[in-house]
């Protein structure tokens, strides 16, 4: 892989911003923008807006894009009464989904449903390849009826086709605040999970575990690294190995109001210490991407998307 698509959206308070925009680069330090930084995909299901975008290689060869159900610009006001805890309990039980075999021509969107009513709204979707089961974990972060629609867990189910998906288990909960935005890699054998503190301490941190679904421990390392940054309004990480060797982490910074919200990045020799150091000055951005993640691809497919939208 030698180039990589970031899909994401944008912090508008129009209904535009939140659909499903692409950016691409050759070396994931310098990118740029897709389909003159218009989006590539609608939604037309649900809230008709998506944010929190994952996307996903399969080893059957296609492409998944998974995405929060949720559109503030329609409906934070009338539907949700203007409260993020009407959101958190009444929220869609629903992640939207496309399809597609080359990056550029994508299927209808679909929804689909992996909590009852016993669940609070679905945030953010991850999606991971478990080796050892030769399936497919999808992880998000809920409110649930267990502990009165409290602290947010994360939730996982399984699948192989993204057509027929396991009864959701809680994979982590954390008994001080709620957890929320989880994304999880494997490295050297080594699975690093990195998710946003609600409190105790707030903002993002970094566990470590032997196996995708078991136990992990926080690297410290990590957090010590975030509290220098003096800010803890960073939130949705998304990881992804450079040519060198490096590790770049993208944090979403939410500090400032507006369009300046963004994806900053950080650094790291390698992903075991998890010493990420903030990098501006070696990254180039068309604008400030929100919540997504990006994906490596080949030249080609970088081409193809490139001359495709």
């Amino acid at each position: 892989m030698e180039a990589y698509l970031f899909v994401h959206f944008k912090e508008k308070t129009t209904p535009d911003g939140e659909q499903v925009y692409f950016a691409i680069s050759r070396d994931g330090f310098n990118w740029e923008q897709v389909n003159d930084g218009q989006p590539v995909l609608w939604s037309e299901q649900g809230d008709k807006g998506v944010r929190d975008h994952t996307i996903v290689r399969t080893k059957h060869g296609k492409f998944y894009i998974l995405a929060t159900d949720l559109g503030l610009a329609n409906h934070f006001h009338n539907k949700y009464k203007g409260s993020w805890e009407t959101i958190t309990r009444e929220g869609s039980k629903c992640l939207s989904v496309w399809e597609s075999d080359d990056l550029v021509n994508w299927s209808k969107q679909r929804m689909i449903r992996l909590g009852d009513e016993d669940y609070g709204c679905l945030w953010a979707p991850d999606v991971i390849y478990d080796r050892l089961e030769q399936d497919y974990v999808l992880h998000w972060s809920s409110s649930h009826v267990s502990d009165d629609y409290g602290h947010k867990g994360i939730y996982y189910s399984r699948t192989k086709d993204f057509e027929n998906f396991t009864t959701p288990q809680l994979m982590y909960r954390k008994e001080d605040s709620g957890v929320i935005d989880s994304a999880i890699y494997e490295d050297n054998g080594k699975f690093y999970r990195f998710v946003k503190s609600e409190a105790n301490p707030h903002g993002v941190i970094m566990q470590k575990g032997e196996s995708l679904t078991g136990e992990y421990i926080t690297i410290d390392a990590f957090n010590r690294e975030m509290e220098r940054l003096g800010s803890s309004a960073y939130e949705a990480p998304t990881a992804y190995k450079l040519s060198n060797g490096k590790w770049c982490l993208m944090l979403d910074f939410f500090g400032v109001a507006g369009e300046g919200q963004g994806y900053v990045p950080f650094i790291a020799d390698e992903m075991d210490g998890g010493v990420f150091i903030r990098s501006d000055e070696s990254f180039s951005f068309p604008y400030r991407f929100k919540h997504g993640t990006v994906l490596s691809i080949t030249v080609e497919e970088y081409n193809r998307i490139k001359n495709g939208f």
